[in-house]
């Protein structure tokens, strides 16, 4: 086995010691779930363990005295910083149920868990899971089962496709996710309608939401995304800071390995792919319809504005420069709003 990075090494020692320190003071674990999925042939469970104090009301703390709705009220008033503030509870066991099966698992150095439940049983449609860790109170995660009979989905990036966030600027991205209130963000006009559209002429498809964005904002993304009408999905987002191989995980490559995994797991479903030209999404989705043509309908682009584009590049960029390199016919579908794109999307798929 390779020797770990230096960063990771040094992250770790730092998260013991504040494991072992915070559990002296009464810190105590809570589970934080994500959205799953899966097939009937297995469903995906993904949550965090990490530590809190009991009583402050905050993700992560063990807030034994609230009410869910206090709780949720108490999270929707945080800053984006303080969603950053968490301690992880590494190498917790714990326990996953779902629909009679269990599995047993530990956290992982970020306090996480990804784990597959084979043969769940489970008929399509939305179910739950039960995370059951090691001094925490049991969490329940909702898990979308897609049917075999489905030949449709979408994925979608989130920052500046479904809502305005400037990325990746450094100084304006740490702006909006560490400053700014989450209801200030401003929705993309028309994606949320266009989502709902297309979704509802194949009943049952599904949707998921992939984005370089850290697991640490998960909860703020799932409350604009309900808020602003966007239909119900699997968030995939990745875990910021220092690796087994390096300082930072690459992006890119997060999202690579998510759409490869999407294709393995789901063969029988055509994907639309929807993101930006502000960042990467273009060539990378190019780059997969040239390695999978046969799993891509068709690929959307949201033009930013000029002045988007200067905030996320610093200079605008040409079409050319992120070409989607296809080695077939796939449709690729540019305008500045979920309206335009529709338009487009239905010419291209009738």
């Amino acid at each position: 086995m390779a020797r770990p990075h230096a960063a990771a090494v040094v992250e770790d020692a730092v998260h013991r010691r504040l494991d072992t320190w915070l559990r002296k003071r009464g810190w105590t674990t809570r589970t934080i779930t994500y959205t799953g999925y899966g097939s009937t042939d297995f469903v995906r469970v993904m949550a965090r363990v990490v530590l809190g104090r009991i009583g402050d009301g905050r993700p992560g703390s063990a807030d034994v005295d609230a009410s869910d709705g206090e709780l949720r009220r108490a999270e929707e008033v945080r800053r984006g910083w303080r969603a950053f503030l968490t301690a992880p509870a590494m190498d917790v066991p714990v326990t996953v149920r779902v629909n009679g099966r269990s599995v047993t698992t530990r956290t992982d150095r970020g306090g996480y868990i990804d784990t597959r439940v084979p043969d769940p049983g489970l008929a399509p449609g939305w179910h739950e899971a039960t995370i059951e860790a090691q001094g925490a109170e049991p969490a329940t995660a909702s898990v979308q089962v897609i049917g075999s009979e489905v030949t449709f989905g979408l994925v979608s990036d989130i920052d500046d496709t479904v809502m305005v966030t400037a990325l990746p600027r450094p100084m304006i991205a740490a702006w909006n996710t560490f400053v700014r209130h989450e209801q200030a963000r401003r929705v993309v006009p028309g994606m949320a309608p266009m989502y709902r559209a297309l979704l509802d002429e194949a009943p049952g498809s599904p949707i998921f939401y992939l984005s370089t964005g850290a697991w640490n904002t998960a909860p703020t993304l799932t409350r604009f995304l309900e808020r602003c009408g966007y239909p119900a999905g699997p968030l995939l987002l990745t875990d910021w800071g220092p690796t087994n191989t390096g300082w930072f995980r690459s992006g890119q490559e997060h999202k690579r390995a998510a759409l490869r995994r999407l294709a393995r797991e789901f063969p029988q479903v055509r994907w639309i792919l929807i993101g930006d030209d502000g960042q990467h999404d273009p060539r990378i989705y190019g780059d997969f319809a040239s390695e999978r043509p046969e799993r891509v309908e068709a690929i959307a682009i949201r033009e930013l504005t000029p002045a988007e584009q200067v905030l996320s590049h610093g200079i605008p960029v040409s079409n050319e420069e992120f070409a989607p390199r296809t080695r077939r016919s796939v449709p690729v579908c540019r305008a500045p709003d979920g309206y335009g794109l529709l338009r487009l999307l239905r010419a291209a798929r009738s």
